[in-house]
């Protein structure tokens, strides 16, 4: 076996990552069904803030289900693990088609169990990556989760517009246009997963590319010297610092992927419905392609700058934008500023997920980066509670009218947010690092100073 691996082209594992990610980044579509559920006159009738709550348990369910698949790929492999995502986000999505009439069944199959499909599947592509590329962590790790946002967009443009919109045009089973289309996805998530899960295999014990050698300015985590358990992990404040940060920086991201058909609606009041849906698609669209944009060379960027830096500069970068969005791009001229704002803010929420466990390898080793990046990963899911109810409750609010003041609090909320994780990963130490630990005993954890 070990041989084989050894002649597998490791190539392949970025290709089989990237199909994964593909159908996961179907939970950043969910933008283009708000409009449907939330229409008053429509088949649903759902509020702003129901909308986002399906939205929000998907993101929470997903993070928490990630620490549960760090643990079993390491037990029953990753292959295995990447199998039970796509069958259980298939599985959701189909069953959010055939029942998911109500809010309550929703929030069950799409939120909940496509939830978890995600967060089973998500995880390997990074975990299994890492170790086949530890000599180019920040960039591979953008790749392997680069197919999530570009996958959003290919989502978001078939629901929407291609082919006349299966929104539109799409009735399976007598069934609504929103329904109709979940039970689609949900047989290609299926496919996609099962197929890209094939090439999710780990390389042997011994593995290092050929000619590589561990930078000697690298803290010995990074290396590959040092290798937390979780446990050992969580006993770190570097832990804590990490996972601030992340929170801070995702609710930005989140919170406009929730509410950017609304926003747009609301900031181009007086252009037709068909204008309307042709200027928010488009701008959810390069949302996402610089969000998949943003994960590869954000990634690439921080193997050169430094991951602490990288971070520091990318959630500065969103602070501003956010702060910026309402006086500053709308007044470019209306269209063409909501487009590139969202662009803007897609390319800074796509480094989080290159930085983020890149940083969590560079910290607390490789060999456990799966299960270690689970915990982190909560951030994200407190993330994607406060963020779209953040913009949920301010638009429910407003009592259905079109004003766009009532997007300006949530925006200089998260732009601060954002600033305020800047500062703080500035300030935090890098490279905890373990000493004095007997063989199969606790670590002690010191914390270091490590140059880069």
């Amino acid at each position: 076996m070990a041989d084989n691996r050894k002649a597998f082209n490791r190539w392949w594992v970025v290709a089989g990552a990237m199909l994964v990610q593909v159908a996961l980044g179907a939970i950043y579509a969910w933008s283009a069904f708000t409009g449907a559920l939330s229409d008053p006159d429509g088949v649903y009738g759902f509020s702003a803030s129901q909308t986002a709550w399906v939205f929000s348990a998907g993101l929470a369910t997903f993070a928490a289900t990630m620490i549960l698949a760090g643990k079993l790929q390491e037990r029953v492999g990753p292959t295995t693990v990447a199998l039970a995502g796509g069958v259980t986000l298939g599985l959701g999505y189909i069953l959010g088609g055939i029942f998911g009439s109500s809010f309550w069944a929703q929030l069950l199959f799409i939120g909940i169990l496509g939830g978890a499909g995600v967060g089973l599947a998500y995880v390997v592509p990074i975990a299994v990556g890492v170790r086949w590329f530890p000599d180019k962590k920040g960039l591979i790790t953008g790749l392997a989760v680069a197919g999530f946002g570009f996958g959003a967009v290919i989502w978001v443009k078939l629901a929407g517009s291609w082919f006349g919109g299966l929104l539109n045009t799409l009735s399976i089973l007598g069934l609504p246009g929103v329904q109709s289309v979940f039970i689609v996805y949900g047989i290609a998530f299926f496919a996609l997963v099962v197929l890209g899960s094939l090439t999710l295999v780990n390389p042997p014990e011994d593995y290092a590319p050929e000619g590589w050698a561990p930078s000697e300015t690298l803290s010995a985590s990074a290396n590959g010297g040092v290798d937390y358990a979780p446990r050992e992990m969580l006993r770190s404040p570097q832990f804590y610092i990490l996972w601030t940060v992340f929170v801070c920086s995702a609710l930005a991201g989140l919170m406009v992927i929730y509410c950017i058909k609304l926003f747009g609606i609301d900031i181009l009041n007086g252009r037709g419905v068909a204008e309307l849906g042709a200027i928010t698609g488009t701008a959810m669209a390069w949302y996402a392609i610089f969000n998949g944009l943003g994960r590869v060379l954000w990634g690439g960027l921080s193997d050169h700058l430094g991951r602490k830096n990288a971070v520091v500069l990318m959630t500065a970068s969103q602070g501003l934008v956010m702060l910026l969005i309402y006086h500053g791009f709308i007044y470019l001229g209306a269209e063409y500023g909501f487009v590139l704002a969202a662009a803007l803010i897609g390319f800074n929420f796509g480094g989080n997920f290159a930085l983020f466990p890149a940083a969590t390898a560079d910290l607390f080793g490789n060999r456990n980066v799966g299960a270690n990046y689970g915990w982190l990963f909560t951030a994200y899911g407190v993330a994607g509670i406060v963020g779209p109810q953040l913009a949920g409750v301010f638009k429910d609010a407003a009592a259905g009218t079109n004003d766009p003041g009532i997007w300006m609090t949530p925006f200089i909320v998260a732009g601060a947010a954002c600033l305020a994780g800047s500062l703080l990963m500035a300030l935090m130490p890098q490279g905890p690092a373990r000493v004095g630990q007997p063989a199969g005993g606790v670590a002690t954890v010191k914390l270091v100073t490590t140059a880069g």
